[in-house]
């Protein structure tokens, strides 16, 4: 086996977050977890995380304790943890500028606007980390664009939602397990 890759979901803790478009990272973990049976049962203070494979390749998978905003907070501590390398990390978010449905991997760059990203991009001191980009559409007007991704999906957007958080995991699949 080889070494060691995190994959973190970014998202908000809590009840009233779970369904929301900003934790569509969290969908995507939990997606993950129950494909390859990694419970996600041990704690550090900054997140809650598994450990196990994707074919062969040793993966910790985790979900931030921290607000979407501080998201940074946890993926060091959890890279430092567990001595991951950047080129080890993969960093799930959701994404305004793709619709619902569409998928992006993004291996460097700025942060988009995406204050979770911005968190981990100054705390890890770069960004130059791989991330996957999942779609949640805008708001109809920019005014609403904090309610709309603290809101839950649409009845009628599940189905998508469900194909696109598959489609997702089966990404980080073939990302974790291609040789280096």
């Amino acid at each position: 086996m080889s070494h060691v890759k995190l994959i973190v979901g970014l998202g908000n803790p809590g009840r009233r977050y779970r369904a929301t478009r900003h934790n569509v990272g969290f969908l995507v973990i939990d997606a993950l977890a129950a494909a390859h049976r990694v419970a996600l049962q041990k704690e550090l203070p900054t997140a809650r995380y598994g450990e196990g494979v994707i074919g062969v390749q040793r993966v910790v998978l985790a979900k931030p304790h921290t607000y979407m905003n501080i998201s940074g907070e946890a993926v060091a501590a959890l890279s430092t943890h567990f001595s991951i390398p950047l080129g080890d990390l993969l960093v799930i978010h959701d994404d305004l500028d793709l619709v619902l449905g569409r998928i992006k991997l993004k291996t460097k760059g700025g942060d988009a606007g995406h204050y979770g990203v911005r968190s981990v991009i100054e705390r890890l001191g770069t960004g130059h980390f791989t991330r996957l980009r999942i779609g949640i559409g805008r708001p109809p007007t920019k005014e609403d664009i904090v309610s709309y991704v603290l809101s839950p999906f649409a009845r009628e957007e599940l189905p998508l939602l469900e194909e696109t958080v598959q489609m997702a995991a089966e990404r980080v699949e073939k990302l974790v397990t291609l040789p280096q």
